[in-house]
């Protein structure tokens, strides 16, 4: 393997949207850098199960509604 190919791996510290941090191991940065995190598991809605909007002005979905609205009971 050649060497000085890959980045530097080392230790930075993260914090979490709501303030909790951790020490983790990357290539992002620099030795000791720390990383703030917009958007983590404890906020987004894909991991909290937050409820989804589906918004349509007469496109695809209203299409897939009136094609089938006959089989699905409510």
């Amino acid at each position: 393997m050649k060497p000085d190919i890959h980045p530097k791996y080392h230790a930075v510290k993260v914090i979490m949207t709501d303030g909790t941090e951790f020490t983790t191991r990357t290539t992002w940065g620099k030795e000791g850098d720390t990383m703030r995190l917009d958007i983590d598991p404890k906020s987004h809605p894909a991991w909290t199960g937050g409820q989804q909007t589906l918004i349509d002005r007469g496109g695809r979905l209203s299409r897939f509604q009136k094609k089938f609205s006959g089989i699905i009971k409510k």
